[in-house]
């Protein structure tokens, strides 16, 4: 099966891996919503697709629906769901706020949570879906200094895990592809506040990042878009509840 005709839903797609998603979805036929909570980069993407992109926060419930439902009147009923949304801010344990903690939660936990729940209909009525969460290897092992990221990732899996179970017979599959380091803006945010808090320099701070990878090298987006792809082919009809880690080997 190709994802033809199929419409895909892509949160966090103004940027990065969402919009790697974006394109390789498009070019494989799929029609297209990206999701972001601002237009213009949203717009940089969708344009020279042909696809349509929409402003949401997927921590709130009701602009999500708002969203989806846009989407549904433009393209149709939704098959395929990928939460990408997520933000990974650092900080040591000790002085995590609580406001820190549930915003880390908020959108990188609930957002796949609404996106999951507000799609689930119109696969259910289609007896075939496929909800993907683009999670990390953040919720396969701890890292040092984003515990509440940590924290929300292995919720995700979690979650993946447990609406496989309850989802087995109804022709949707729930997976969650858990890249390492992929090589986006959001890692070169990342870079910075490591050069700023620690004094080291930029090659320094990328070789700290990809010390745990045995490849020794950065996940790239096209990766990361590729596994989505395979995930929704009848290749994959049995890969349910799965953790795709996509490490180099990372354990």
């Amino acid at each position: 099966m190709s994802v033809e005709g199929k419409h895909v839903i892509i949160t966090g797609g103004g940027s990065g891996v969402g919009a790697e998603l974006a394109k390789r979805f498009s070019a494989a036929g799929a029609k297209v919503t990206i999701l972001g909570r601002r237009q213009e980069p949203l717009d940089n993407v969708a344009v020279p697709l042909g696809a349509l992109a929409l402003t949401a926060d997927v921590t709130d419930r009701g602009s999500l629906d708002d969203a989806l439902n846009n989407a549904r009147a433009h393209n149709g009923p939704i098959d395929i769901a990928i939460a990408n949304a997520g933000a990974a801010p650092s900080a040591p344990f000790s002085k995590v706020s609580t406001k820190d903690f549930r915003a880390s939660l908020a959108v990188n936990l609930e957002g796949v949570f609404h996106l999951w729940q507000a799609a689930l209909s119109d696969m259910k009525n289609a007896k075939w879906g496929r909800m993907i969460a683009v999670a990390s290897t953040a919720g396969l092992k701890g890292y040092p200094y984003v515990a509440p990221y940590c924290a929300a990732k292995h919720g995700v899996v979690g979650l993946t895990r447990a609406l496989a179970q309850e989802l087995g017979r109804s022709g949707i599959t729930v997976n969650a592809i858990c890249p390492g380091f992929i090589e986006t803006p959001l890692l070169e945010r990342s870079i910075g506040e490591i050069i700023e808090k620690t004094g080291l320099n930029d090659a320094e701070a990328r070789k700290s990042l990809i010390a745990g990878n045995p490849q020794k090298r950065f996940i790239q987006t096209s990766e990361v878009a590729g596994s989505a792809l395979w995930l929704c082919s009848d290749s994959a009809a049995s890969v349910n509840g799965h953790t795709l880690s996509l490490s180099g080997g990372e354990v």
